[in-house]
């Protein structure tokens, strides 16, 4: 029946695939960072009344230790979405990397909250494109495979 979700292994899912490995290593590898004290939180990815709110550096320094725990757990998560849409031979490697995906895009449009760079903007199109991706790749297997 659902002998292969991604049944044509496009471009474009193999890149979605890659992004989220990228991101795994990145992610994995910050939250290291983070939960070691080595490196203050990026401001880049927090919105202006969050800033203000981590004024004080040892509350700055706590919240950076939790979330490097976070982003480090994000970063797993991200490796299974990567081996999901790279693997993708079940409808649950589907929705694990369609439900992933969309949890990115809820994530990123809060951090947007505020402060509009460039930075999440990007993440948030990244993210979005593959929403699409994985909706274009899936929709005749999910919905026309006998």
């Amino acid at each position: 029946m659902f002998t292969n979700l991604f049944a044509e292994r496009s471009l474009p899912v193999i890149l979605c695939g890659v992004f989220y490995a990228v991101l795994c290593i990145f992610s994995i590898v910050t939250g290291l960072i983070y939960m070691s004290g080595k490196r203050e939180l990026n401001p880049l990815e927090l919105s202006d009344s969050f800033v203000k709110k981590l004024s004080d550096p040892l509350k700055r320094a706590r919240f950076a230790k939790k979330m490097g725990f976070v982003t480090f757990i994000v970063g797993i998560v991200q490796g299974i979405t990567s081996y999901s849409i790279l693997k993708g031979s079940s409808p649950l490697e589907y929705w694990i990397a369609l439900g992933f995906t969309l949890f990115s895009i809820g994530s990123v449009s809060v951090k947007l909250k505020g402060k509009i760079n460039a930075f999440p903007l990007l993440k948030a199109i990244a993210y979005i494109s593959i929403l699409i991706i994985l909706l274009l790749s899936s929709t005749r297997v999910l919905f026309f495979h006998a």
